[in-house]
Formats: C-alpha cells, sequence, structure tokens
C-alpha cells in the first residue's frame, strides 16, 4: 500500500539545474533532496548530463535509488560537464536546441533547481511553450532559500505591466522544498488559454502527455 502511495502520475521527470554547486550548501541539499524525492514516487530523472555541481549530485541520487537516469548533452560540452564516469544512460545530441527537444520529449514534467543563465533558459523556454499550446506538462520551480523571489517578482510585474496575462503567470508552481512541489505539481491542471492548439506546432517529438492531462 506504502508503495502504490508513493507512485506518481508522472514516469520521468526532467530536472533543469547547474553545473556548479552555488557557494551555499543549501542548494546541494535541495538537489539531493528532490532526488531523494524523486526515487521515493518511482520517478525517473531526465536531465542535462553531467555528472559535476548539482546536476552530478541529483542524478547521481536517483540513480543510487534505482531509478533509471537519462543525460542528454551535446558533444561539445561532454568535456566540460562530464567528470570521470557518467551516470546512467548518457544521449549525446548535436546542439543546445536538440537537447532541450530531446528533454522535453522524454519528460512528462519539469523542475528548475537553481541554476544560471542555462537553467533559467531552459525554464523559461518550457514556460513558453506551455503557454504557446506546445505542451501541457507541468512546470515546477524549487525556490531554494528565496533563490527565485526576484524572477517570480519579475513574472508579477509581468502582470501588472500588461505583459504576462494573469491566467499564463499560473503556469509556474513553485514551492519552497521538492515535497511541497512534488505534491503540488501532482495536483496542478492547466487553466490559461494556449495561444495555439497543439496540433498547429505539429510538435509530435515532444511525446504523449501524462495520463491523466490525456484525459481531460
Amino acid at each position: 500500500m506504502e508503495e502504490e502511495k508513493a507512485r506518481s502520475k508522472f514516469k520521468r521527470v526532467c530536472v533543469f539545474c547547474g553545473s556548479n554547486s552555488g557557494h551555499r550548501k543549501v542548494f546541494s541539499d535541495a538537489a539531493l533532496d528532490l532526488g531523494n524525492e524523486l526515487v521515493k514516487r518511482k520517478i525517473d530523472l531526465v536531465y542535462g548530463g553531467g555528472s559535476v555541481g548539482l546536476m552530478g549530485l541529483i542524478s547521481q541520487t536517483v540513480y543510487d535509488g534505482g531509478c533509471h537516469v537519462l543525460g542528454i548533452i551535446p558533444r561539445a560540452l561532454m568535456p566540460l560537464e562530464i567528470s570521470g564516469e557518467p551516470v546512467g544512460e548518457v544521449r549525446t545530441v548535436s546542439d543546445m536546441h536538440e537537447r532541450k527537444a530531446e528533454m522535453a520529449r522524454e519528460a512528462d514534467a519539469f523542475i528548475a533547481l537553481p541554476g544560471g543563465y542555462g537553467t533559467m533558459e531552459e525554464l523559461l523556454e518550457m514556460i513558453t511553450w506551455s503557454q504557446l499550446g506546445i505542451h501541457k506538462k507541468t512546470v515546477g520551480l524549487l525556490n531554494v532559500d528565496g533563490y527565485y523571489n526576484n524572477l517570480l517578482a519579475l513574472f508579477d510585474n509581468g502582470v501588472e505591466e500588461g505583459f504576462i496575462k494573469p491566467g499564463a503567470r499560473h503556469i509556474i508552481v513553485s514551492a519552497p522544498t521538492a515535497k511541497e512541489l512534488l505534491e503540488k505539481m501532482e495536483q496542478y491542471t492547466p487553466s490559461h488559454e494556449h495561444v495555439a492548439p497543439r496540433e498547429s506546432w505539429q510538435m509530435e517529438q515532444l511525446g504523449d502527455y501524462p495520463e491523466q492531462l490525456n484525459a481531460q
């Protein structure tokens, strides 16, 4: 019963995170905590393929916990982001665009840990794709110790200034802990209007939606 209770509607979650660990231990702890929460719910990991920084911590945690790990990395970044033996399955791609498309195709949902420009760019692209109607997958933000407070405030300001529709502001699901975030993501139902129907984008490469979303 406990095992069934722990299972998630998500089979695979893509985690965007830094190839650095940050200056404070709280960020590393958050990556380990998220990895353990994924294992607890029997959720496989899709990530950027690196074995350093927060990427290395979460991938090793999920792999050691017995869940599948798929890393997707451009060939040019392999010498920079893989140190020693790679973790789990590693799929090499030609560039950053292909990397994001592959990660999006393989995952049922997305979570961003603290990170730099690359992490934020990946997060914002998934939010944008949701707004446009390219996917209906849940986008989560792990706001560790308020790291993303200013980004969330920027989104709120975008609504106030008329650049972001109020419904679209709710695309992003945020929480300070991994457990709380995953619980909120499990309960999330998209409510915003899409700019265009998904079918018009011809984005079959993004894969199927989670089963509960398909039924809606």
